[in-house]
């Protein structure tokens, strides 16, 4: 009953046939080669336009990559005071940078509003060189407790950014979730809605190491490369990066993916709500399900086989009883029926 992490998932068979048949042979290197054009083509598809983008193993060097395009060493990148750019990086958002200031800005469910944003960005305005300069506003797509922005929702707070200058980066490890869940269509939640820059994940939903920095316009596009090689960042092999993009995206696998999770969420957020210990702090939207119930019974859940994550973040609101369970394209029927029996078993 493995409920801790969509990372803990292994590669879908497609994706790890699509890496066995890209070993053959001998192909240019660095990028070079058919596999990178035909990913890129395959994403410009998906985007309705054409990107430019950069593939990387891990999701911090997606994030660094991109901030780093779009803010100097003097300036600041806005994000939720839970994103995973300030909480889950280790600083690499700022060493990436050079050592531009991440500043937070509170919100319900992870989610930013227009007028925290607006209040936040004020008392930097105008800029002053004792201060640090707003370059960029962070938005991670889906949230850390697992609630999606509409495209609407992204449009007002890229027009409060534009207003003040600022270019627009979203965080999309679990991107597919998000538009599995209806949010919208890909374009509508990024470009169209005014994101310059989405850092998408394929790691967390069937893929071996694949993150993509997709840029949808040219500004700070042509950096890519030099910080990319220069952050060491620049696979050889590069072949190996890209043919999981095409496997991933071919016939809307990655959506179906993301689909089964979310569905298996859904399910889960059932039975643990029916627990009279439990409490739902919110409907699930994608594959994360968070709850808060007694450490007792959190123990006895874990005795039984039960893996999930206490979920304690900055402010915490929740006495440190907050806890996330998170499905993932495996999880099965008969994964959410072991957690009711489980469930049932102790109440």
């Amino acid at each position: 009953m493995l409920f801790t992490s969509d990372n803990w998932a292994p590669v879908h068979p497609a994706v790890m046939a699509a890496l066995s048949s890209a070993n053959q042979g001998s192909v240019p290197a660095y990028g070079n080669d058919d596999a990178t054009e035909a990913a890129t083509r395959a994403l410009s598809e998906v985007f309705e336009r054409e990107v430019t983008v950069a593939y990387v193993t891990t999701g911090s060097a997606a994030n660094g990559l991109a901030l780093a395009c779009l803010t100097p060493p003097w300036g600041a990148v806005l994000a939720h005071e839970h994103a995973h750019v300030h909480i889950d990086e280790c600083g690499a958002p700022e060493f990436y940078t050079g050592g531009a200031k991440v500043l937070t800005v509170p919100g319900p469910t992870g989610k930013m509003t227009p007028d925290a944003l607006e209040a936040a960005l004020s008392v930097y305005d105008p800029p002053q060189y004792h201060r640090v300069r707003p370059a960029v506003l962070n938005l991670t797509q889906a949230t850390e407790w697992g609630s999606v922005y509409s495209p609407d929702e992204v449009s007002a707070l890229s027009g409060v950014a534009r207003r003040y200058g600022l270019k627009v980066h979203m965080d999309g490890a679990r991107f597919a979730g998000a538009v599995a869940s209806g949010a919208g269509s890909p374009a509508d939640l990024t470009w169209r809605a005014g994101v310059d820059v989405l850092c998408l994940g394929g790691t967390k939903n069937g893929c071996m190491a694949a993150e993509a920095v997709i840029f949808f316009g040219d500004e700070g596009a042509d950096q890519l490369p030099w910080r990319q090689k220069r952050a060491g960042l620049s696979w050889s092999k590069h072949r190996f990066l890209s043919v999981q993009w095409s496997a991933y995206l071919k016939d809307g696998l990655w959506l179906d993916l993301a689909g089964q999770a979310n569905r298996m969420a859904k399910r889960a957020a059932v039975s643990l709500k029916d627990h009279p210990e439990v409490r739902l702090i919110e409907e699930p939207t994608i594959n994360e399900v968070f709850v808060t119930m007694p450490d007792a019974l959190a123990d006895r859940l874990r005795a039984a086989g039960v893996r999930f994550y206490d979920w304690v973040q900055p402010g915490d609101r929740y006495d440190r009883k907050a806890r996330r369970f998170v499905t993932s394209y495996v999880t099965e029927d008969a994964d959410i029926d072991a957690l009711g029996s489980v469930l049932d078993q102790n109440r």
